[in-house]
């Protein structure tokens, strides 16, 4: 594999990374968790365009299924933890490069959330950090799992309840398929939860637990190739071990450890690049070094991409001739792209 990095911005505290889809282009988008801009990328120049301007606080954003380049989005969860206004956003594009960005729900420290889709139904599914602060090292009011169904017109509420509650440093979120349904990996003090939608109208939601270690970050995948998802973490919160665990008669076991000193891991993800299984990660201290790993000749092998750029989050767009790594550099206050080709 080849990657070759493209600059594209400057952005304070970038944090962000998503894509969408217009008409039938995919879109990159970035946005800051600080007080500024949301950005989109379009055409082979990738040529920049302004979403918003402010407020900013951005943690996550999610495109709406069935919607033309529709996503959700978190506003207002400013560094740090100054998440009591938080909002959920819907922005729905208009005119070429223009934007209508409406919130739809108020939801105090909401930091990750997804749709879920099940039985044709779109669900939301929101994880608060915590439910209360009176400052940035009180962890005495945990946070909870929202849901709610989502209507086919966004105008009207989405509806939520708690089905879970108590969850301290309820950091971390991935999508994966879970018992052959797609579900939410939750990861908390508590642990990792697998949150299952309702699978038939007037069932309801299902939450399994997966590991009960503290964990702040997760991703499943397939890694070695040997049609089991593995569960990559990031531990303990904003912690400093990048742990590998593999199902083996029927236990969770760790099977690969980051090898190098890590401080604010931040960064997991899963899936194929260049058609490889592969993880990539990252850490906001120490050598602030994106890397990723493949399983080759019976071990895990870490290749770095870059060091000394802190990287907050990544997203990963898939094509035919290359894929695209969309990192948010964070703590260089970069929005870039790595390039993957054969």
């Amino acid at each position: 594999m080849n990657i070759k990095k493209q600059f594209l911005t400057k952005l304070h505290r970038c944090y962000a990374t998503s894509s969408t889809t217009i008409a039938g282009e995919q879109k990159i988008l970035f946005a800051t968790e600080g007080e500024g801009a949301a950005y989109m990328y379009s055409g082979p120049e990738f040529e920049q365009s302004t979403i918003w301007d402010g407020p900013g606080g951005t943690m996550s954003m999610i495109q709406v299924p069935g919607k033309n380049g529709d996503f959700l989005a978190v506003q207002n969860f400013f560094p740090t933890f100054q998440s009591e206004n938080a909002t959920i956003v819907w922005a729905r594009p208009k005119a070429k490069n223009e934007w209508d960005v409406k919130t739809i729900l108020k939801l105090p420290y909401i930091h990750r959330f997804d749709i879920l889709t099940a039985n044709g139904i779109h669900y939301f599914i929101g994880c608060t950090l915590c439910t209360s602060k009176t400052d940035k090292e009180d962890w005495s009011d945990p946070g909870k799992i929202y849901v709610g169904e989502i209507p086919e017109d966004l105008d009207e509420p989405i509806k939520l309840k708690i089905i879970k509650s108590g969850l301290v440093k309820n950091h971390g979120y991935s999508r994966a398929t879970w018992r052959g349904c797609m579900a939410g990996m939750v990861t908390c003090d508590s642990g990792v939860f697998a949150v299952t939608p309702p699978q038939k109208k007037g069932e309801g939601w299902t939450i399994e637990t997966v590991l009960t270690c503290p964990v702040s970050d997760i991703a499943v995948g397939d890694i070695d190739g040997d049609g089991q998802d593995e569960l990559i973490t990031i531990e303990p919160f904003h912690g400093n071990q990048f742990i590998i665990y593999k199902k083996i008669e029927n236990v969770y076991e760790k099977v690969y450890e980051y090898p190098e000193p890590m401080e604010f891991g931040h960064v997991v993800w899963a899936g194929k690049l260049r058609g490889i299984p592969t993880v990539i990660g990252g850490q906001r201290r120490h050598s602030k070094e994106l890397f990723y790993i493949q399983y080759r000749d019976g071990a895990y092998v870490k290749t770095t991409i870059e060091s000394d750029i802190g990287p907050s989050n990544v997203a990963v767009v898939a094509g035919e001739d290359r894929d695209i790594i969309i990192s948010a550099n964070r703590e260089i206050g970069e929005a870039v792209l790595y390039i993957v080709t054969d």
